[in-house]
């Protein structure tokens, strides 16, 4: 299943450089995301793999949060991300 990183996880004053939001396609509303949660993510920087884990739902469309293993670079935003 793939993913798409849609931003930092923020708040009004700073930003979690290792959290992510990201979109799945495929998933349309909460309850759905929520049953992704302890799946592994891996987000491929081209000359290494960036692990990650989906920690719960963020809203009510269907995106979830992951906390990757360290920062992620901004580029990072926009791309895509695989969900086993």
């Amino acid at each position: 299943m793939d993913g798409i990183i849609s931003n930092f996880r923020m708040n009004r004053h700073s930003h979690s450089s290792n959290q992510m939001i990201v979109i799945v396609g495929s998933i349309a509303n909460k309850d759905t995301a929520s049953k992704l949660t302890g799946k592994k993510v891996t987000f491929n920087t081209g000359k290494k793999d960036i692990e990650g884990e989906v920690t719960g739902a963020h809203g009510n469309k269907g995106a979830v949060k992951v906390r990757f293993s360290q920062g992620m670079p901004g580029q990072a935003i926009g791309q895509k991300v695989k969900i086993n």
